[in-house]
């Protein structure tokens, strides 16, 4: 399926999931759909493993977990996040390594300062490998951090592809 990216969300310079500077962090791009979803684009690596040729379980739950907590932005802003109250992951197939990957993240209710949304991982062929749902709270990166990290290190990559299949 063919998905339109209308935009693409501010990553950072050392997060583990979306940091660019992190040597050992997965580089997660998050691009905003034309349905109001986010699309999570990854590629864990070897070190990223559990057993032998698949990724850390937790790697799993962490994408998802991200992706999800996002897909606030959509409906306000770069600096409106999820911080995670709930998170129930459901594991389908292993998840390799040294290939991209893509979760799909959205919002299912918006009460407030909570909000519920669903996601999943997609393997390079489309079958679903994971899939979660969550509870998570909404918070300004004011609240979690403070300006040098939001002037200095919180950036708007400069490209993003107008379409992402899955």
């Amino acid at each position: 399926m063919n998905h339109k990216i209308k935009s693409t969300q501010n990553i950072s310079r050392d997060c583990m999931v979306c940091g660019v500077e992190n040597d050992y962090g997965l580089k997660t791009r998050f691009h905003e759909t034309e349905q109001n979803e986010v699309i999570a684009v990854f590629s864990p690596q070897k070190f990223h493993q559990s057993y032998p040729n698949v990724t850390h379980g937790g790697i799993a739950a962490t994408i998802l977990d991200e992706t999800i907590g996002r897909a606030i932005m959509i409906f306000h802003d770069q600096s409106t996040f999820g911080v995670t109250v709930e998170l129930n992951v459901k594991y389908k197939k292993p998840v390799p390594y040294g290939v991209e990957l893509k979760a799909v993240g959205r919002i299912t209710k918006d009460r407030g300062r909570l909000f519920e949304g669903t996601g999943e991982l997609y393997l390079p062929d489309g079958t679903l490998a994971a899939s979660a749902e969550g509870k998570f709270m909404k918070r300004k990166l004011t609240q979690i951090t403070d300006s040098d990290f939001i002037d200095n290190d919180w950036f708007s990559p400069d490209d993003f592809p107008d379409e992402i299949s899955i």
